[in-house]
């Protein structure tokens, strides 16, 4: 069990000199206790009560990093069972597979999917992870070709399957300074890939055929010195790997039994042959509990949904998911263009600007910074008031863009159109539809 807040301002300092941050030790053990703060914050805290609290704090599952630079991908590192627990902490890794037996026209064109496939919503980058470079020739020479193709491409984490430590060896040989992923590691070869994960300081995949096997594995790893390891207890059929993702899970979070207290990745590209069953197996395993989904390619039509299911299941529950504020121009806006208010709740956000954007009417839509509440609820909270809009309004620029001088706030906001022509004087503040989907009508029927 987690220590509590009481527990750990029993080994801190109790000096409340306020180098954390916060004004009290107890404060700051609060903040510990809820993952709000990092140990490292405290100057004083002594080496004994450091070692206690790290080991008491460490997760269930442990973190595994892939990759370095700017695309470094987490993985592990999840506490709870159910995200409405707490959160889930670091979001399920797509990866897209190649082989290295594939024409070179196949590679470059999944490369160049890897590559462009990427998307912008609510103001965060959303695209594939990690490439896997599977050895299917059994030729070292060509596996450390394939691996040097694939790292001049990209600076993404990547992956190297192989279960033959010679042709692994070279691979590594090739990608060390970008800490791949070795998977691979089973019962025959677990000494060598270890020592070549160890050599390296890269992390070690584990692939197994059993449950069993898989914590008999990670456990002579664990002896072997390798602790950063990712697993596979080897189901290929969907009801099997299912199941053994919550197992797996469940022993490690409830059971606290650390043989199993490590990352997963699964294969949907091994379990059909069908694209779209595929996304819907690996949908499956970004809610359950997947650490890492391999695809065999990625298409537009099946990724973008699964960036987007994973971005919301991997977002704090106690935090709304929220949009950056700011001034959006949509179609083109000119300076006679309308000029709209809103809340930054993403909800909120995709909502009013799909119904500008179906009113084909070029608008200015300025979003505020409402901590991510809805602005029914950012007004009762005193977060979407006349003293809050006026300010923003100022700072935010429109006036640089507009010749007009008229701005539209939500109809659930009315009572706050008196207060903001004080607030902005010279602004003449109408009042819109209280409901999103009477937009179209009341933009299409606005003058300058």
């Amino acid at each position: 069990m987690p220590l509590t807040g009481i527990e750990i301002f029993k080994l801190l300092p109790k000096t409340n000199c306020g180098e954390c941050g916060v004004p009290t030790c107890l404060a700051f053990a609060m903040n510990l206790a809820t993952g709000k703060a990092d140990l490292s914050k405290c100057p004083k805290v002594s080496d004994e009560s450091k070692a206690k609290l790290q080991e008491a704090s460490a997760p269930p599952i442990r973190p595994v990093t892939i990759g370095s630079g700017k695309r470094i991908f987490k993985t592990g590192g999840e506490t709870v069972m159910f995200r409405h627990e707490k959160r889930f902490e670091n979001p399920t890794g797509i990866a897209v597979l190649i082989r290295d037996n594939m024409n070179l026209e196949e590679i470059e064109g999944r490369l160049d999917r890897f590559n462009k496939l990427e998307y912008e919503r609510v103001g965060l980058k959303l695209r594939a992870d990690l490439i896997a470079i599977k050895d299917e020739s059994h030729n070292p020479d060509r596996f450390a070709e394939i691996v040097t193709k694939v790292k001049g491409a990209t600076d993404a984490g990547l992956i190297l399957i192989s279960e033959n430590p010679d042709v692994m060896a070279e691979g590594v040989r090739i990608s060390a300074d970008h800490k791949p992923l070795l998977y691979g590691a089973t019962s025959d070869n677990c000494e060598k890939i270890a020592a070549l994960a160890k050599a390296n300081n890269c992390p070690i995949g584990v692939k197994a055929s059993s449950l069993d096997e898989t914590a008999e594995l990670t456990t002579r790893l664990n002896q072997l010195g390798v602790n950063d390891i990712v697993i596979d207890s080897g189901a290929r059929s969907i009801r099997k790997a299912f199941e053994e993702q919550v197992i797996i899970r469940s022993a490690a979070l409830t059971k606290k039994f650390k043989p199993l207290g490590f990352p997963t990745i699964v294969f949907p590209a091994e379990m059909t042959t069908d694209p779209l069953k595929e996304s819907l197996i690996a949908s499956m395993f970004v809610a359950k509990y997947g650490g890492i989904v391999v695809l065999s390619d990625l298409q537009g039509e099946s990724l973008f949904p699964l960036l987007v299911q994973r971005m919301n299941l991997f977002t704090d529950p106690q935090r709304p998911l929220s949009t950056t504020p700011g001034i959006y121009e949509i179609g083109r806006p000119n300076e006679n263009s309308p000029v709209l208010i809103t809340s930054n709740f993403s909800l909120t956000y995709f909502i009013v600007t799909g119904e500008i954007e179906n009113s084909k009417v070029p608008s200015w839509l300025l979003v505020m910074d409402t901590e991510g509440l809805s602005v029914m609820t950012a007004w009762a909270a005193g977060k979407f008031v006349a003293d809050a809009i006026g300010p923003f309004v100022k700072k935010v620029g429109i006036a640089d863009k507009i010749k007009h001088k008229k701005l539209i706030i939500p109809g659930y906001a009315a009572i706050e159109a008196g207060g903001l022509e004080e607030e902005l004087p010279g602004w003449q503040i109408q009042v819109g539809p209280r409901d999103g989907s009477h937009i179209p009508a009341y933009l299409k029927t606005w003058t300058a």
